[in-house]
């Protein structure tokens, strides 16, 4: 009969010293890895102001209230509107280039632009309010947004064609990349002057939750 041999048991590995090992190797990345530092833009926080000053009133004829319910009807300056044609109704009320008493006022004629690129133009004084009901869809909002954006653009396009004979979104895609240095300063002046002459005067309220 074959004698059956005996297996010795296997030395057993220490491993007492392997938790200093890599508290070493730990230590060793921590001293010899670099952080990179991210950097930030300085900016100062307002101071409190313990009296608050109002803010200065404003016409009910420079302002175009646009008020989305809750059931996403549509209510420019208490009437019923319609979305398609809120961006003409828009752009009729803050050009007033018919001067009704009406509708918004103007600043006086003012100079707009620099280097030989200005012109002479009245701004108005012109505002839309924006409302929505805390229920009125999102789709519609957003709907209603982009159409109050498009007039103020149309705007400035019209302007700019009509002073500068480009429009403004011709003038922005020869201010970007691309160009030579003269042609992107000039645009960019051209591009400042119509803004100004222009603002995007659309003003946010806070949602309201109807009865």
């Amino acid at each position: 009969m074959a004698r059956s041999r005996s297996r010795k048991p296997l030395p057993e590995i220490n491993s007492g010293s392997m938790a200093d090992i890599a508290f070493l190797l730990l230590i060793f990345f921590l001293v010899t890895t670099t952080m990179d530092q991210e950097f930030g833009l300085p900016r100062e926080l307002p101071r409190k102001i313990e009296e608050q000053t109002p803010p200065p009133p404003v016409k009910e004829r420079n302002v175009l209230l646009v008020y989305v319910n809750r059931n996403n009807d549509l209510l420019v300056n208490n009437e019923y509107g319609d979305i398609k044609s809120l961006k003409e109704r828009v752009k009729t009320f803050v050009a007033n280039r018919k001067n009704r008493t009406d509708w918004p006022e103007k600043d006086a004629p003012e100079e707009f632009g620099s280097d030989g690129h200005t012109f002479v133009f009245q701004k108005s004084k012109g505002i839309v309010a924006l409302q929505n009901d805390r229920l009125t869809s999102y789709k519609t909002y957003i709907e209603v947004q982009d159409v109050l954006t498009q007039a103020f653009n149309e705007l400035r396009n019209e302007l700019a064609k009509e002073k500068y004979g480009k429009t403004f979104e011709e003038l922005s895609q020869l201010s970007s990349k691309g160009q030579t240095d003269d042609i992107q300063e000039e645009a960019t002046i051209k591009m400042q002057a119509v803004q100004k002459a222009i603002p995007m005067a659309i003003s946010e309220a806070e949602p309201i939750k109807s009865k």
